[in-house]
């Protein structure tokens, strides 16, 4: 999480800034989303090939050892396979999801800000949390 402290000159250029972003987010969750379909394929025809070989050896197909160490706070997955892969990609369609639903969300609360008129002279300080506003400062210079 990245916490910064930007000037802008007027609103719109805090809206550019914010659909900008908002571009940048969709096109990230695009890309992750195609990824996701071609790895949960994949998952699938796994775990298919996995049932028909325990099925096969005469075994259950029970909980496997995820082949998970933690290593200072890090968390490391040994040998890895379509699963854990999916597991991953989707906690980032996730988050990229969120992100883009704050985004507009800050983007729909920006426009009263338009409407304020006047505001030569006036700097807008903005919090941005992961370029995300959270906290508009209006600055008289």
């Amino acid at each position: 999480m990245v916490i910064e402290l930007k000037e802008y000159d007027s609103a719109s250029e805090i809206a550019k800034n914010i659909e900008t972003e908002i571009t940048q987010t969709k096109s990230m969750l695009g890309e992750y989303l195609r990824r996701l379909d071609e790895i949960r394929n994949l998952a699938e025809r796994s775990k298919k090939i996995r049932e028909v070989v325990f099925k096969l050896a005469g075994k259950k197909a029970g909980q496997e050892n995820l082949g998970e160490i933690s290593v200072g706070g890090l968390s490391v997955v040994l040998d890895a396979n379509p699963f854990h892969e999916l597991t991953a990609i989707e906690e980032v369609v996730r988050s990229q999801q969120e992100r883009l639903l704050v985004l507009q969300k800050a983007r729909e609360a920006l426009k009263w800000v338009d409407q304020i008129g006047d505001t030569e002279g006036l700097k807008y300080l903005v919090l941005e949390n992961d370029g995300v506003p959270e906290r508009i400062l209006f600055k008289v210079s």
